[in-house]
């Protein structure tokens, strides 16, 4: 069900994260949208969802992203060096809808952010502007969360319970999963640090007793305790392959059992990382054996240049794929 985490505590690179944990494919492709896009943010695929004052914009800033059912952005970064992920989170409530405000399907969230923020204090000022509206996909209700955090280390957690919006904004946030609600997360952290403290564990250890399934809580506690040890890395390289290091220790394993319903496993199915500091795109395929990215300054982000995209299944794909993407219609 998704972990984010960032790491911006180091001396080469800002770089955040992430796993996509999900029961089937969320047909992901790569792709990188320039300045300049019309956007409607109305629209789930070719069905108008908003029918009433629908949120439109234009795109200030080029995106490198991954996209999900054609319909979406589940995860990436703009030529400013900000970031987004969206993740589950079963408790999501945007409340009833106002038609007075402009009105965003909540697939589209992330992209809007992208495409008008360079900051992460930029983007909490967006949310103002418009307010998100439910919407389904492939039988899944879109009930999710936000992480974003920008190229000076700044991040946020946006979260919408009982209707009501609530953002923890500090540097400081740098580990999310799916449920329960952030607070809570942050609470249950605690209290394993004093759980820690208390078996007399005063500093780091393989002795101290970690959680180890796949639930939020367990993945959470895992990728904090792991992240915090990360040690100064010599160069770029080593940075990024200390947080793809936790991040694949969050990862959730094919065939581990997470919850009884529609489907009992959510396993991982790609990992990313995204470089703020050289604006890089690194992306994992589960199911691949090659790690693979893509720099967003070697594309033409002027207004009027193609979408490009990349399907990230093909076996040969591996290292800097920034030539191989095709200039395609835009999926939204």
């Amino acid at each position: 069900m998704c972990t984010r985490i960032l790491w911006n505590t180091n001396s080469h690179a800002v770089l955040a994260g992430r796993t996509m944990d999900w029961p089937e494919s969320t047909e992901p492709v790569l792709t990188v949208f320039p300045r300049g896009l019309k956007r409607n943010g109305g629209t789930l695929g070719s069905t108008t969802v908003v029918d009433d004052n629908p949120l439109l914009w234009t795109s200030t800033y080029g995106s490198l992203v991954t996209t999900l059912y054609g319909a979406g952005t589940a995860d990436g970064l703009n030529e400013a060096g900000l970031a987004a992920h969206m993740l589950y989170l079963d408790s999501t409530d945007l409340g009833p809808r106002d038609p007075r405000r402009p009105g965003l399907q909540i697939a589209l969230w992330i992209q809007y952010l992208l495409d008008c923020a360079r900051t992460v204090k930029e983007a909490l000022d967006l949310l103002g502007t418009c307010q998100l509206v439910p919407v389904e996909m492939h039988g899944f209700s879109a009930t999710v969360h936000v992480a974003v955090e920008d190229a000076s280390g700044d991040s946020a957690i946006i979260e919408y319970i009982a209707g009501q919006r609530q953002v923890h904004h500090d540097r400081s946030y740098t580990i999310m999963t799916n449920a329960p609600a952030y607070d809570e997360q942050l609470r249950l952290l605690q209290e394993q640090v004093h759980t820690v403290q208390g078996l007399g564990h005063d500093k780091p250890s393989s002795e101290i007793p970690l959680p180890g399934n796949v639930n939020p809580v367990d993945r959470f506690q895992r990728a904090a305790y792991f992240s915090a040890l990360l040690p100064e890395p010599a160069d770029d390289r080593q940075a990024v392959a200390g947080i793809l290091a936790v991040t694949r220790n969050a990862s959730v394993p094919f065939g581990a059992p997470y919850r009884e319903g529609r489907f009992r496993t959510y396993n991982t199915e790609y990992r990313t990382v995204c470089d703020l500091t050289s604006k890089r795109y690194f992306f994992e395929l589960a199911t691949s054996p090659n790690l693979l990215w893509a720099e967003i300054e070697r594309f033409d982000l002027s207004p009027g240049a193609p979408v490009m995209t990349l399907h990230p299944e093909g076996i040969d794909l591996v290292g800097d794929v920034s030539d191989g993407f095709t200039q395609s219609p835009a999926p939204f």
